[in-house]
């Protein structure tokens, strides 16, 4: 454990390594079992294949069984290369505000939203994106964490694995409200933000999404479609541009 115990002694190669830095370690040290894993599989794919083949009197059941070894082979390494990519912006490889704001782009802009990336409220709150269109204003936040986060709500709280998610679900709120205020003041339009938070890695439970203290939480390519689904305005395409052009002038860009 990174905490380390009393009834384990320290191991010099872990002393002050981070979670992320810890899994790419047992990710690449697993590779030689990994490999011995998937020719098992695969020569277990190979009998399966020779044997369904000859029971439906197949011909060339050697090659079918091939075939389904060869199958076999390359879903397992698939599989382990998505469970590797999935770890990616949690290990820092990729940033899930580029990866977010893609998918919004693509999901939303020909439906008539505007994303506004990486805004703040100067001296108050920051949001990664700001989403403006005809059935309202959202703002999205990325959070990745570690494979083996579980990411619950239980009476109506939020719970990150064992820690309390009250504290991250309180900002995005306190940044909706601040951000709702600024353009509701400037733009006389009156504006209410839901927020939204954009997750990467961790576990989500059946359905992908979850709902508590305020804040919801789901994988990122479902949010356009959540957005689309859940309007809580009806805002003209005058209205729209409106709001964009004030978000754009009164809240801070952020670098």
């Amino acid at each position: 454990m990174p905490s380390g115990s009393i009834y384990v002694p320290q191991d010099d190669k872990f002393t002050g390594a981070s979670p992320q830095q810890m899994y790419e370690k047992f990710w690449v040290e697993g590779i030689p079992d990994r490999r011995k894993m998937r020719a098992v599989k695969a020569v277990v794919g190979l009998a399966v294949g020779i044997g369904l083949a000859m029971r439906f009197a197949l011909p060339q059941p050697v090659l079918v069984g091939i075939v389904v070894g060869l199958l076999v082979a390359a879903a397992d390494a698939y599989w382990a290369w998505h469970l590797h990519e999935s770890t990616a912006v949690w290990r820092g490889k990729r940033r899930g505000e580029v990866l977010t704001g893609k998918i919004l782009r693509r999901g939303l802009a020909k439906q008539g939203y505007q994303i506004l990336n990486g805004r703040a409220v100067r001296g108050q709150a920051s949001i990664d994106h700001l989403v403006i269109g005809p059935g309202g204003v959202w703002i999205v936040d990325n959070e990745a964490f570690g494979p083996d986060v579980h990411i619950e709500q239980y009476g109506g709280k939020l719970f990150f694995g064992e820690k309390y998610g009250a504290s991250m679900a309180k900002g995005l709120n306190d940044a909706a409200l601040a951000l709702a205020e600024v353009l509701t003041e400037r733009s006389g339009v009156p504006v209410t933000i839901e927020p939204l938070l954009a997750v990467y890695g961790g576990h989500l439970p059946r359905g992908k999404m979850v709902s508590a203290e305020g804040l919801t939480l789901m994988r990122p390519r479902l949010i356009p479609k959540i957005i689309r689904s859940r309007a809580t305005a009806a805002f003209s395409d005058e209205q729209v541009e409106l709001l964009a052009r004030t978000a754009a002038r009164e809240l801070k860009r952020l670098n």
